[in-house]
């Protein structure tokens, strides 16, 4: 959270959306809290300047007064369009019509831009994914340095208003330290950031009440306004899916109620018509889970759509292993009233258990890269930085390889099924994370025990079922 700035010390107000967004150009998942932690934040703190997002904001009713003070009065202004985050280009357009200089763009570098920022500067980076490209850290790091201090040593307009209405005069006020009778920052609100951090660490620690708690608190705190008393709260899909997690994660009077109570959020953000990986993801996932408890065969059937719609939109291993094995459990159930409906989905269920495969080498080779970096490369983040994508790294190389695992057991390939295990075991991990394998392996066991012989070749169960126990 930030404090109220000193006199001598400018400020720089950064423009962007935080926690995990979808860039819906390419269905990518994007983490703008780690851009900004690794590739924004040190470079304006190492020119000297205060750095805040509008999260860290210490307030106790609206953002709009503090948001608008910092757009208008920050010296300078780096906005970051990745995502093509709504309220980020607004953002820019407000402070483009307020300030003639010192604002500088930036985006990830995949991301298209309309016609009307084909006139404006920007400053692209490579986005850093789950594993950081340490080289990548260094290069945007050095190219943003240079950015901000031209535009600090040498202020000219780079406002696009400013540059066609060439007669036109900035805004002043009298007081700038005071708008609308908001006098500098609120020493007693709360910032929304601190209460993302501590509910991502209760989280960690397995704290599933008090993480809902948090993050329910994070979307109340992110109510935009309130009209005639009537309260329109701001449903953040990041805040969301974070509160929808812990809730049944927390199981809450009951598991079942819980995963209702998720569910429905997720409605909140359009869910039958929404475009966002990470919102249809879930949803499969808490539908899949409905039905294994026996809430209805209808919940299976959503759990197919909702998988493979994140499987055309984001094709990445969590939606393809999740729908494969989705499809094993519809051949197993009412849904399929005939043997050639049976065959289709077992057919099916192997297409995308070997896209599974593809993917996990694809990143595997990424992630190979990035862990053989030297030292010296990776000394260019901060200790704690360091430590935190360790921990990141070594927990994508056990998802990988027990998704290959996974997959190589649905193909009937187990000599391949037990070395990806025997790998996936030798990895530091936490025990739920091979229990959470362990158990998936016995169902699908079952399911293509029952099955299987509808393959060509027909799929044998294993003499023996290797796991991992402990």
């Amino acid at each position: 959270m930030k404090e109220p700035s000193t006199p001598s010390k400018k400020r720089c107000f950064v423009v962007m959306g935080f926690g995990v967004k979808t860039d819906y150009a390419t269905g990518r998942k994007l983490d703008l809290n780690k851009s900004y932690r690794l590739l924004i934040r040190p470079v304006v703190e190492q020119l000297g300047l205060e750095c805040v997002r509008a999260d860290e904001i210490m307030h106790s009713g609206t953002i709009d007064v503090p948001m608008y003070r910092e757009l208008l009065l920050a010296d300078v202004v780096i906005a970051d369009l990745s995502t093509a985050n709504v309220n980020a280009f607004y953002e820019l357009g407000v402070r483009h019509a307020l300030k003639p200089f010192t604002t500088v763009v930036i985006s990830e570098d995949r991301m298209p831009y309309p016609f009307d920022l084909n006139h404006i500067r920007i400053t692209q980076y490579t986005h850093l994914g789950s594993a950081i490209d340490f080289d990548e850290v260094e290069r945007f790091r050095s190219t943003l340095e240079k950015v901000l201090t031209e535009v600090l040593a040498n202020p000219e307009p780079d406002s696009p208003v400013y540059t066609f209405l060439d007669k036109l005069s900035p805004p002043e006020i009298e007081d700038p330290k005071c708008i609308n009778g908001v006098c500098a920052l609120p020493e007693n609100g709360m910032a929304l950031s601190t209460l993302m951090d501590e509910g991502e660490a209760a989280i960690d620690r397995g704290d599933f009440v008090q993480a809902r708690n948090l993050f329910q608190a994070a979307i109340d705190l992110g109510q935009q306004r309130q009209d005639a008393g009537t309260q329109a709260r701001s449903h953040d899909p990041y805040l969301t899916h974070r509160l929808a997690l812990c809730i049944y994660k927390a199981r809450e009077p009951d598991f079942v109620s819980s995963l209702y109570h998720s569910l429905e959020l997720l409605n909140n953000l359009n869910l039958k018509h929404t475009n966002d990986s990470e919102t249809v993801s879930m949803a499969g996932g808490i539908e899949k889970k409905l039905y294994e408890c026996g809430e209805g065969i209808e919940h299976l059937n959503m759990a197919i759509h909702y998988f493979q719609r994140g499987f055309f939109l984001l094709n990445n291993r969590y939606n393809c292993i999740n729908l494969a094995f989705t499809f094993n459990m519809r051949a197993n159930s009412e849904l399929c009233t005939t043997k050639d409906e049976q065959v289709a989905d077992m057919v099916y269920a192997n297409y995308v258990r070997r896209r599974v495969l593809e993917l996990c080498a694809i990143d595997m080779e990424s992630l190979t890269k990035i862990k053989q970096l030297s030292p010296e490369g990776r000394a260019v983040l901060a200790p704690g930085d360091l430590r935190h994508q360790e921990d990141v790294e070594t927990e994508e190389q056990f998802w990988i390889l027990v998704n290959q695992a996974e997959s190589f057991f649905g193909l009937g390939d187990f000599e391949a099924y037990e070395q990806a295990v025997k790998e996936a075991s030798a990895i530091e991990h936490t025990r739920w994370m091979m229990a959470s394998f362990e158990e998936q392996i016995v169902k699908l066991n079952k399911l293509l025990t029952a099955t299987g012989h509808l393959l060509t070749p027909q799929w044998l169960p294993p003499v023996k079922l290797a796991i991992v126990s402990s």
